[in-house]
């Protein structure tokens, strides 16, 4: 949408995929240089064999309304850890409600290096966003990656950032040039290995010592964190953390976990407060605070409790689960499985107070060699600016984990 509220013009630029050769060796450069290590789901390649093309205009106006989001979000998050009684309608685990209280006596995390990622669609109705990833957000090796890759086979383009490139230069600032950062992800995961290995090349270029690690390895003196490891035993100057704040309360109590929520004097990039805003049921309270959220409000379908909205009998409302990633478990009735559907809504039934139903909004595809593609443009903002862009492409109107990861360039 336009400022006037008018329907601005389609922001994409239809290009051709690239040949068979060419894409094989993009995607041979892209899993060794940018650790992009499983480029395929079953037999489905999840790379996409076109950038996503936006127009200069368009890119400028969703930076514009991506950095009011930011700020937005920022002053909502602050809000919301010191009014503890709006979190129960979140949809937050009892244990993490429980972290979350800390803030008020042992204080704010120390934050560092904030980094969130914007989800916009292009729809019938302009400019719409699905979410933010504020908690940990991914997708920043392909982000960083592909568009070198892929902007010299398109040589009127140019990309829209890179966010690693900033991402590190943050960190650097906030923990200084020689420091010693963890690291730390769900180490079981490719998705993550890859990711923070990418952000790792980056850091050690910049002269930092990394160490990548698992949330376990952490221990706590006087509020400051120390990696405990078989490989290294020591301070830590900085802590990355790609681990969902849900997650954490499953972790051992000496890994002082609760600390990553409240009370860190290392510098914690994101702070696991982020989970307030990061939940998908964050606007059904936006009428109890005191921060505005004007822009949320203007790109956001309407959202309600499933059980204030007639999902089941229309076709125009989905659900989605508040702390859901990566599309698992959207309820789109007529894109997903109905056997899938029904575990839905057997889900929804049972704990309705974990879940979301939004009215649909309609996404407008673009045609690759003429074929439909439905794109998802995610806007990073590093500190309330923007630093790039992570796209998507997905054959149905679901963004999912099946859609392939696109370069995002400019014309």
């Amino acid at each position: 949408m336009s400022s006037d509220g008018t329907l601005a013009s389609n922001p994409w630029i239809a290009v051709e995929a690239l040949d068979n050769e060419a894409f094989a060796r993009l995607r041979r450069r892209a899993i060794f240089d940018c650790c992009k290590w499983d480029p395929q789901v079953g037999d489905t390649c999840v790379i996409a064999r076109h950038p996503l093309v936006i127009t200069h205009a368009a890119w400028r106006e969703v930076s514009t309304l991506a950095q009011a989001l930011a700020a937005e979000t920022l002053a909502a998050e602050a809000e919301l850890t010191r009014r503890p009684a709006l979190l129960r309608r979140l949809g937050i685990p009892r244990s993490v409600r429980r972290a979350l209280r800390r803030v008020s006596s042992a204080g704010p995390a120390r934050d560092a290096a904030r980094l969130m990622r914007f989800d916009f669609h292009y729809t019938t109705e302009g400019w719409r966003i699905s979410e933010v990833n504020a908690d940990v957000p991914g997708g920043l090796n392909e982000a960083s990656g592909f568009a070198p890759l892929m902007a010299p086979h398109y040589p009127s383009t140019t990309g829209v950032g890179d966010p690693v490139d900033a991402y590190v230069k943050a960190l650097v600032a906030a923990v200084g040039p020689r420091a010693t950062i963890g690291l730390v992800h769900a180490t079981a995961y490719c998705d993550d290995q890859q990711m923070m290995t990418f952000v790792a090349r980056r850091l050690e270029a910049a002269g930092v010592s990394v160490h990548l690690a698992s949330p376990a390895h952490l221990r706590w003196r006087d509020g400051s964190a120390w990696l405990h490891a078989t490989w290294w035993q020591g301070p830590l100057d900085g802590i990355v953390r790609f681990f969902p704040a849900e997650w954490l309360t499953r972790l051992p109590s000496e890994t002082g976990w609760p600390l990553v929520f409240a009370g860190s004097r290392t510098p914690l990039s994101n702070p696991a407060t982020a989970i307030v805003v990061q939940t998908k049921r964050f606007p059904l309270i936006w009428d109890a605070l005191e921060t505005r959220v004007p822009t949320w409000r203007a790109l956001l379908a309407e959202t309600r409790d499933p059980r204030d909205a007639p999902w089941r009998a229309s076709d125009e409302w989905v659900v989605k689960p508040a702390l859901g990633r990566m599309g698992e478990g959207v309820g789109v009735r007529s894109v997903v499985d109905p056997m899938e559907m029904r575990r839905i809504d057997r889900s929804v039934r049972w704990c309705p107070g974990a879940w979301v139903a939004q009215r649909r909004f309609h996404p407008l595809p673009i045609e690759i060699d003429g074929v439909p593609a439905f794109p998802c443009l995610g806007v990073y903002t590093l500190d309330g600016r923007v630093v790039g862009a992570y796209g998507r492409v997905a054959r149905l109107p679901l963004i999912d984990g099946s859609a392939a990861d696109a370069a995002v360039l400019a014309a």
